[in-house]
């Protein structure tokens, strides 16, 4: 029965590969020079090898002796054996190491357990777009995981965890189609399914198996992929991947139901509805013409990201103003992102309060329910045209909803209100919520100002751009320190000396008598950062950047700190990155 079984599930296989055509794909397929399994001897190949050196054999048997012939023998059956025994190394990533100076080894020398460990302080951290940037360079180059203390699969389940809490799901989908890693990479593959398909795009998230060529070995995306195939009319597939799960072992009584109507072998509507995940969530209304559901505070944040996503959420003109616990649900919900703000102010106009009552505020929203009191203040700042009023109005408020956990449901329209009023006529103790809770944009497109009175602001940053060859910044970087150590009153500042040093790591020649004039001992690098640099551990160095820069941006980061920095990487020859924060740290923007 056994053996006959597994025929059964091999027959399968097989069927489902030639039915998809996984036999052609082979064929065509472009060269990653990544990944050293996908470049191997073909059977004819070793078969055709095998032929010439025996031909070289004979060969030498008519010019040599035995001994001569056998040694050649060996020496052939070692260096095949070791082709055959090589084992597949298989590098995962999205960015070439050459992109920013780094290599292939960039983790080879690290320690596991101290990148665990920075992963973890890492993980705490809400990191700013610079230190976005810097990870997801550090962890998707191209390059052979770390040896010691951490296992190949544990490195690429950190990489998963960061991609995931970053949640660039653009990214994420480049780097699993990228390298094709459904299966080894589930729990990311889940995520990106779930969350496409709880903002409403299904289509997305099937997009993610156009291209897939492996069996799926998880059963919740098989399940994903079985409906996919099904939405594309891909019926007969379908039925085939699903039959050989059956046989597999794949038993979902509440899948099955769902999956038989979409395959029409049943007309009759099964109005079960699972909250178990997003996807049997999504099985229950795209099977049910009539799906109803109302949630509660126990439905999943996803659940209700979905229902908002495919407005199935009942309209807040049909929630009665007694209904406080309805309402107390709408908050949390405007709380998670899942409705409108708007919306719940629109709910808070509809509150009837009596004249006296909004005349004082301060006196009668202490007595009201946290609703109530809410809807209040709202009414009166719409009432209030006094701006030091209005804004002391918009602080209550906003501690209202801070009070009840529920500081992201006055965020959008916080704002709104802030960008009506000139920043002259905010009173001195209300400028520091003001400016916390405006929405001001950064113009990253701020033009680079240059002050020639300034080193580190003159033309020279331009080297940096590329803008510069190196004789020619050789001879102006010369003749500007000629000039300001003329100039009794011009101290050389630490970002000055960031500049001079990064042209010096960069090999450009300084005239030997200003030595003493710009030579100051830089920021120092911290022990553990050091160590790795002497290790040539540049992924660990980077990730230790990482951690430093934290949430800040790197305008806003102590000249100290940018120091030690850039020095890191000057040490570790990583150039690309460093002019990046070089351009952003040095010159004035206006």
């Amino acid at each position: 029965m056994k053996i006959s079984k597994l025929l059964s599930n091999s027959l399968y296989i097989i069927i489902i590969y030639f039915f998809l055509g996984l036999s052609s794909i082979a064929e065509d397929q472009p060269v990653d020079i990544w990944n050293t399994n996908k470049d191997k001897t073909s059977p004819s190949s070793q078969q055709e090898v095998l032929e010439t050196e025996n031909e070289d054999i004979l060969k030498k048997k008519s010019e040599g002796g035995v001994y001569q012939m056998q040694s050649q023998r060996n020496l052939n059956t070692i260096e095949l054996d070791q082709t055959l025994d090589t084992k597949e190394i298989e590098i995962i990533g999205l960015y070439d190491p050459g992109d920013y100076n780094l290599d292939i080894n960039m983790w080879s020398n690290s320690d596991g357990d101290q990148i665990k460990n920075i992963f973890s302080k890492i993980d705490k951290l809400q990191l700013s777009n610079d230190a976005k940037e810097i990870m997801n360079i550090s962890i998707l180059t191209n390059a052979y995981s770390p040896k010691k203390n951490i296992s190949n699969e544990e490195f690429l389940e950190l990489k998963s965890d960061w991609l995931i809490k970053n949640s660039d799901l653009d990214l994420i989908e480049n780097y699993l189609i990228r390298n094709k890693i459904l299966n080894s990479h589930a729990k990311l593959t889940k995520f990106f399914l779930d969350e496409h398909l709880s903002l409403g795009d299904i289509g997305k998230a099937c997009n993610l198996f156009e291209d897939n060529t492996e069996v799926i070995d998880d059963d919740y995306i098989s399940k994903y992929f079985i409906y996919c195939l099904i939405e594309n009319d891909k019926l007969e597939q379908a039925q085939l991947i699903y039959d050989l799960k059956k046989e597999l072992g794949f038993e979902d009584k509440y899948f099955e139901k769902k999956i038989n109507f979409l395959f029409n072998y049943t007309s009759k509507i099964d109005e079960s509805i699972s909250e178990k995940s997003i996807f049997d969530f999504y099985l229950a209304h795209k099977t049910n013409p009539n799906f109803l559901f109302e949630p509660n505070e126990k439905t999943k944040k996803i659940i209700w990201k979905y229902l908002s996503s495919a407005n199935l959420l009942n309209s807040l003109k049909e929630i009665e103003i007694t209904d406080l616990e309805k309402i107390s649900l709408i908050e949390r919900a405007v709380n998670n992102r899942n409705y409108p703000e708007r919306d719940l102010f629109d709910l808070y106009k509809r509150f009837q309060f009596n004249i006296n009552q909004l005349l004082n505020v301060e006196i009668f929203y202490k007595s009201l329910t946290n609703i109530e009191g809410r809807a209040l203040i709202y009414q009166k700042i719409l009432l209030e045209s006094e701006i030091a009023e209005k804004l002391k109005l918009l602080k209550m408020l906003k501690d209202s909803f801070k009070k009840d956990n529920l500081l992201n449901a006055f965020d959008v329209e916080l704002k709104i209100f802030l960008e009506d009023i000139d920043p002259i006529n905010i009173p001195s103790n209300l400028t520091s919520f003001y400016y916390t809770n405006i929405n001001i944009k950064k113009d990253d497109k701020k033009k680079i100002k240059f002050n020639n009175d300034i080193l580190h602001q003159s033309k020279l940053i331009n080297y940096f751009n590329g803008d510069y060859s190196n004789s020619k910044i050789e001879k102006d970087i010369n003749n500007y320190l000629k000039k300001i150590k003329k100039n009794k009153k011009y101290l050389l500042s630490k970002k000055d000396q960031i500049l001079i040093e990064s042209l010096k790591s960069d090999g450009i020649k300084i005239d030997k008598k200003y030595n003493d004039f710009y030579e100051k001992d830089l920021s120092e690098i911290p022990t553990d950062i050091q160590v790795m640099i002497n290790n040539n551990e540049k992924g660990a160095a980077m990730l230790r950047i990482v951690e430093v820069i934290g949430q800040d941006e790197l305008e806003r980061i102590d000249d100290d700190t940018i120091s030690f920095i850039i020095n890191t990487l000057n040490q570790l020859d990583i150039d690309i990155i460093r002019n990046k924060i070089l351009l952003k740290v040095l010159p004035l923007k206006v």
